[in-house]
């Protein structure tokens, strides 16, 4: 029984002793090296296609990132202006109509008002109070002078006298900003009438009527806006950026205003809001714009775009990237060997990609000739799979 226990032992441990296990050692792959950290692929390619190849270095480019937002435009507050009566009454007279081109100090339409009659009438009144005391104390002065009036009788014409001026000066005042010229008072003191008096209400500013409330007879108050005048030669435009993207400009940098069907019209960035926006939190942005043409009109949305400031990146030609076993890299050579070196890109710029990892600086990598090498590693891999 002992003996044929040994022979079975025998027998199962010879099979087990003959086994060899294959030594990688000094055994050469056929096809591109695999790299476990970075999965490179290395090869030589043929003569033929070494001649179709060029590189460049790797090299810092300087890079600018255009930042695209919506915009509205609006009216330059500063070109705007909503018109009103100062005084109550009727209208007399209209001068302009809606849409019509007003210079600055052009008239606009004649009120006629008791008001104003009482204030030409006071006017005209304090003005004889002046003439007639300063008469009055011109002569106490020659009679002072001979001593036949006394001091206190100057001193009381003379105090009579400045005030019949300051109330005078006073309604001439009133009547000035009611929109009587100095020829007008004049006139008026000239002919001492008060017919064909009227409230003329001036255009503040240059521009044109796009705002017209008012018809001929009309009786207006002081709270009623009657005209507004705008020049849109000048506009704004608004634009929300997020907070990150607004950090990155500053009062002066220029945005490119696009309006469909229009040239793109730059304009120098006049206003960045100090607070965010609460719902959005994003930035309002302002755009002072020259509108001289016209392109432009209020209330309209636009496009802005701004370009951040040139920064000094590491960077390859786009047509340096390709893809293999899908993922994106390059061609790097050394010497007469060839690797796909994977890679992490940025933001690409005037056929230029920034490289965040993968390369650095100096090392030669393939534009022209890619797809040759891409076809070329590709068949040695599929070769290597069939062996």
């Amino acid at each position: 029984m002992a003996i044929h226990l040994i022979i079975l032992l025998s027998l199962l441990l010879i099979p087990a002793c003959s086994e060899n296990p294959e030594s990688t050692e000094g055994i050469h792959v056929e096809g591109p090296e695999r790299s476990a950290t970075s999965q490179a692929l290395s090869f030589q390619p043929p003569a033929n296609i070494q001649k179709r190849i060029k590189v460049v270095p790797v090299m810092k480019q300087l890079f600018s990132q255009s930042i695209s937002a919506p915009g509205g435009v609006a009216l330059d507050l500063a070109k705007m202006a909503k018109v009103s009566s100062r005084i109550e009454g009727q209208v007399e007279k209209i001068f302009v109509q809606l849409g019509k081109q007003v210079n600055k100090g052009d008239p606009l339409l004649a009120i006629g008002s008791l008001q104003l009659d009482e204030l030409v009438q006071e006017f005209l009144v304090s003005q004889v109070q002046v003439e007639l005391r300063h008469g009055n104390f011109k002569r106490t002065q020659t009679l002072h002078k001979e001593r036949i009036i006394s001091e206190r009788r100057l001193m009381e014409d003379r105090a009579r006298f400045l005030e019949a001026r300051a109330v005078n000066q006073h309604v001439k005042e009133k009547l000035q900003n009611m929109g009587l010229g100095p020829k007008e008072l004049d006139a008026l003191l000239a002919h001492h009438t008060l017919e064909g008096h009227y409230y003329i209400i001036r255009s503040p500013l240059t521009g044109t009527i796009s705002t017209q409330t008012v018809v001929l007879g009309q009786g207006v108050k002081m709270s009623d806006h009657l005209f507004e005048v705008v020049d849109t030669q000048q506009v704004w435009v608004f634009a929300n950026l997020p907070i990150e993207q607004a950090q990155r400009f500053t009062v002066g940098d220029c945005g490119t205003i696009i309006a469909q069907g229009r040239d793109p019209i730059d304009a120098p960035l006049a206003y960045i809001a100090p607070v965010a926006d609460k719902a959005t939190l994003t930035i309002q942005l302002r755009f002072d714009v020259d509108n001289h043409q016209g392109f432009l009109k209020p209330n309209e949305y636009v496009e802005v775009r701004l370009s951040t400031r040139p920064t000094s990146l590491l960077a390859i030609p786009v047509t340096a990237l390709t893809f293999v076993n899908g993922r994106r890299g390059v061609f790097v050579r050394h010497m007469n060997t060839y690797t796909f070196r994977p890679i992490t890109v940025g933001q690409e710029n005037d056929g230029w990609i920034e490289v965040i990892e993968g390369v650095t600086i100096g090392e030669d990598i393939v534009i022209h000739g890619v797809f040759d090498l891409k076809n070329t590693i590709l068949k040695d891999l599929i070769e290597g799979e069939g062996h």
